[in-house]
């Protein structure tokens, strides 16, 4: 498990600076970090080559990671590593960021591992 130099979750935002979508996905995450309570260190990574996006395993731009595992529950297969604008499929249709309840389900798994270590 990655955790911050305090204990906290580490949570990756990874996007290019110009995609459409980062500001909002930075948005819910904070927004489920302050709900939660959960302490956690949030940074906004750029990804600005596919060749970075191989590095990170980057399915899009913006890709949510909670301890280096991604928020998105079934992610696609078959999708390959890449900056394109990421089109996440929720349960309210396409969209452009991930839903907040992946981003709270990721906190607490985290969370609860942190316990059980």
């Amino acid at each position: 498990m990655t955790t911050g130099s305090n204990g906290s979750v580490q949570i990756e935002i990874l996007a290019r600076e110009d995609c459409p979508n980062r500001g909002m996905a930075l948005v819910v995450v904070e927004r489920v970090v302050g709900e939660t309570g959960i302490p956690a260190e949030i940074e906004v990574v750029e990804v600005d080559s596919d060749e970075d996006a191989e590095a990170y395993r980057v399915l899009g731009s913006p890709t949510v990671l909670v301890d280096g595992r991604d928020v998105d529950p079934l992610p696609s297969i078959n999708a390959e590593y890449g900056i394109e604008d990421r089109i996440y499929r929720t349960d309210r249709g396409p969209c452009g960021w991930p839903d907040a309840e992946w981003i709270r389900e990721a906190l607490l798994r985290a969370i609860a591992q942190t316990t059980v270590n």
